[in-house]
């Protein structure tokens, strides 16, 4: 059996949290098919005392708990070769779809997920892990980003999606978004498909498709159309 694609160590104090998730869908037909590698692994399993801590109270005060180094620290060390090692967390770099494209082309990455207030940055400096953020907003832990992130990087995976030109013409891709789809019925509760994509006329199509697209960008995005 050929080695995957891409391999994943997804590094968390819920493992079971990604079961359901890496059943389903494409991501589960990649990792049954090979083409992915993805694991959970418990981080508390690194832990060194006997009640398996992985929090403690910040130094300077403040509300919550930080999420120790050392058990993180061991849990990536214990991983067999070397990932990219990724921080999600919200200080980090934004998630868009050309550094979904840069991730998708690496061989190994190790996703860890913090908890509580965050995690101790010892663990970006000892590693050297990058952070990266799914977007301008706090979730109470990084599994759910872990998952968007594993989503946007393993579509773009060869092998994963049956057909890859169905890939070129996703939002984003040309700065855009994509354009609007239909299927049957022609008429549905008094709102008809357009007549153009119904005449046969591929330019035409074509041409109506680029025109939504801007325009549909321009209504919700307008920032992506700034120079």
């Amino acid at each position: 059996m050929s080695e995957p694609a891409l391999r994943v160590d997804l590094l968390t104090i819920f493992p079971a949290y990604f079961e359901g998730p890496l059943r389903e869908s494409l991501l589960g037909k990649a990792i049954e098919a090979g083409v992915l590698d993805v694991r959970a692994h418990d981080i508390r399993a690194h832990a060194t005392d006997p009640h398996r801590q992985v929090d403690d109270e910040p130094y300077g005060g403040g509300p919550g708990m930080v999420m120790l180094a050392d058990p993180i620290v061991r849990a990536v060390e214990a991983i067999e070769g070397t990932p990219r090692v990724v921080l999600l967390s919200p200080q980090g770099r934004l998630l868009d779809q050309a550094l979904a494209g840069e991730l998708s082309r690496a061989r190994h990455l190790a996703l860890i997920c913090g908890r509580y207030e965050g995690v101790d940055e010892r663990v970006v400096e000892v590693l050297g892990a990058e952070e990266i953020s799914v977007g301008d907003y706090v979730l109470p832990g990084g599994e759910p980003a872990a998952l968007v992130l594993l989503e946007a990087v393993a579509r773009l995976v060869p092998g994963v999606v049956g057909n890859p030109d169905s890939l070129t013409a996703d939002s984003f891709e040309h700065g855009v978004f994509d354009h609007p789809h239909y299927t049957r019925p022609r008429e549905y509760r008094g709102a008809e498909v357009p007549d153009v994509l119904l005449s046969g006329d591929h330019a035409k199509v074509d041409a109506w498709r680029r025109d939504q697209a801007l325009e549909k960008t321009r209504k919700n995005r307008p920032d992506l159309l700034e120079p």
